[in-house]
């Protein structure tokens, strides 16, 4: 009959073999993953674009004057505009922008 020490040991013991076989299948896949990139002349911005993170709610359009709160103008509008002019609460647009 195994003992709950005995247990523990082989635990321990997995656990190492386990880490040590995830770091050699990371290694392999960074190998991988370099070696494409070279041969495709790949850059960090190929293979991870900084477009627009899905789901983005974009840049606000009106501010609050009272508070300084911002809203895009997308879903429901925020007590503090609500069925008010708008145009009273638009944020100028940067030059260049």
């Amino acid at each position: 009959m195994t003992t709950y020490k005995d247990l523990l040991a082989q635990k321990a013991q997995l656990e190492s073999q386990i880490a040590q076989a995830q770091a050699e299948h990371k290694a392999e896949g960074i190998a991988q993953a370099r070696a494409l990139i070279a041969e495709h002349g790949l850059t960090a911005a190929d293979v991870f674009p900084q477009g627009k993170a899905k789901g983005s709610v974009g840049a606000p359009k009106y501010r609050d004057p009272a508070t300084g709160a911002t809203w895009t103008g997308r879903g429901k509008p925020p007590n503090w505009i609500k069925d008010k002019d708008r145009a009273e609460f638009l944020i100028p647009e940067k030059a260049g922008a």
